[in-house]
């Protein structure tokens, strides 16, 4: 019997995505982890990490905003009040544990022996990875009242894509500026603030674009719901060409409008009784310094000074 399957064609976007990838890992500055989309990252890599991080909190520490940091999990309970799961199924990341008898893990330990699939002993937990470093924040607000405050969270989140590009990882920090309170507030901190965001990023010398985007919705449905977010302008991402020619920008920041979708579910009111309203300001960690080393080169001594001087690094 003939064979008829055909691997899928490299493109010159996907040429470009390893070449990009390979030189990360040949300076050092990524350390494959054994999974697309999953590295670990040397010292200089995360030096560059932490200097925007500080960039990004000086540039927008006139919000006074309240810091808060959560831990990378998420209760399942929060996470299910999300609905992230309805919109992002193939995004999503359970947490599975043990939590059988010495009976069981000795079947578990027999069939891992065997070459046997053996996380069929394992069972759901009540955690989630986080997908959005929001999340917890809004668990920690639920049933309160809470008008026009702003928030500035940091961590790591879990998006299921595995790629061979670098620009897309499994595994990554977001820095975001968290607006809840009335409607028309949100959105004028959102269209604010994201005029500001842009112009950080240009200043590193980054060669930045904002464009009205949408996020990768599920199934037929999430095809309604990204053209109703384009037509709303609910998104806005700032893209670099990280892939000249071969494909459109890549986006490394994004200003969004939430508007009471997240309210509504946490039962977060104002002080009139209102449903509350969320923006964020959100800064792709990893993103901006892979858009740095690919503009300028993976070593620093390469950077432009003005560069180095607006991110304390010199």
């Amino acid at each position: 019997m003939t064979d008829t399957t055909t691997a899928p064609q490299t493109t010159d976007l996907d040429t470009a995505r390893l070449a990009f990838r390979d030189e990360l890992v040949d300076a050092g500055l990524l350390v494959p982890a054994g999974e697309p989309g999953l590295f670990g990252r040397n010292g200089t890599f995360d030096d560059v990490v932490d200097a925007v991080d500080r960039y990004i909190t000086l540039g927008f520490a006139e919000l006074a905003p309240e810091r808060i940091r959560f831990a990378p999990v998420i209760a399942r309970s929060a996470f299910e009040r999300t609905d992230y799961v309805a919109s992002f199924p193939q995004l999503t990341g359970a947490i599975h544990t043990f939590t059988g008898s010495d009976r069981d893990h000795a079947a578990l330990l027999a069939a891992r022996a065997a070459g046997e699939d053996w996380d069929r002993f394992l069972h759901p937990g009540e955690t989630m990875l986080v997908s959005a470093v929001c999340h917890p924040l809004y668990d920690h607000l639920a049933g309160q009242q809470v008008d026009g405050r702003v928030f500035d969270v940091v961590g790591y989140t879990f998006r299921h894509e595995p790629s061979d590009d670098p620009m897309r990882l499994q595994s990554f920090r977001m820095h975001e500026f968290v607006y809840v309170g009335g409607e028309d507030d949100a959105r004028t901190f959102r269209n604010t603030w994201s005029e500001r965001q842009a112009a950080m990023l240009a200043a590193l010398g980054l060669d930045v674009t904002r464009v009205p985007a949408n996020d990768p919705f599920f199934g037929r449905a999430g095809k309604f719901l990204a053209a109703n977010q384009l037509t709303d302008e609910l998104k806005i991402e700032v893209t670099v060409p990280i892939y000249p020619g071969l494909s459109d920008g890549t986006a490394i920041a994004s200003a969004n409008s939430a508007a009471d979708h997240f309210g509504a579910p946490f039962g977060i009111t104002t002080a009139d009784g209102s449903v509350a309203h969320t923006s964020c300001i959100a800064f792709g960690m990893e993103r901006i310094t892979l858009a740095l080393f690919r503009t300028f080169g993976t070593s620093l001594a390469d950077w432009p000074v003005s560069t180095l001087d607006q991110l304390s690094l010199r």
